[in-house]
């Protein structure tokens, strides 16, 4: 079960990103304020749900939440600074809109810049472990699917509907067949062998 937060005494925000793994769109992200007491029994990591389940969640912690703010950077951007400092940015967008200032952040994954005048601790798989990341992990999700899949009618060769940018085997072929478009990520060397960054 997760747990509903880190600190009783603080209004805390979960953040979490999608889409670092890509080859071709932006990077998401996601800042979730729920209340001390929100319970789903289907919340979980978005990784451990299936499409129709994320899809299901989307509206509920849209409803539920005192706030949330979702953020992306693109993938010009992501060639500029790098994946990870764009990751970085993205969540410091979704914090940027949040209708209430966050007093505490719980931040997935083992590194974050510090946001101004706000105190944060990173989990190291906290998706799977605080309900306001799990949260902002699904709402990362299904925002950046939902931009993949209208990115998709332009470029459909590329099966962004289906891989969603990530570097499936089918993905690769297409490059392999029609090269790369002004979505993929340029600062990244593209091969059928694997997706490493210069």
């Amino acid at each position: 079960m997760l747990a509903p937060f880190l600190h009783s005494h603080f209004v805390e925000a979960g953040l979490d990103e999608a889409g670092r793994g890509c080859y071709a769109g932006p990077v998401f992200a996601a800042a979730v304020v729920l209340p001390k007491d929100f319970y789903h029994p289907l919340l979980n990591d978005s990784k451990q749900l299936n499409e129709k389940q994320r899809d299901l969640l989307r509206p509920i912690i849209e409803k539920e939440s005192i706030a949330f703010a979702v953020a992306s950077v693109d993938n010009e951007t992501i060639d500029k600074i790098n994946i990870l400092q764009a990751s970085f940015t993205a969540m410091h967008l979704s914090i940027d809109q949040l209708k209430i200032t966050p007093e505490f952040l719980l931040i997935d994954g083992n590194r974050f810049k510090v946001y101004p005048n706000i105190p944060h601790q990173c989990i190291v798989k906290g998706d799977g472990k605080y309900a306001s990341i799990a949260a902002a992990s699904i709402l990362a999700k299904t925002y950046r699917d939902e931009f993949m899949q209208k990115l998709h009618v332009s470029f459909p060769h590329y099966g962004w509907d289906k891989n969603k940018g990530y570097g499936t085997a089918s993905h690769r072929k297409a490059i392999d067949a029609f090269g790369l478009c002004s979505h993929h990520r340029k600062s990244f060397n593209i091969d059928p062998a694997g997706f490493i960054q210069k």
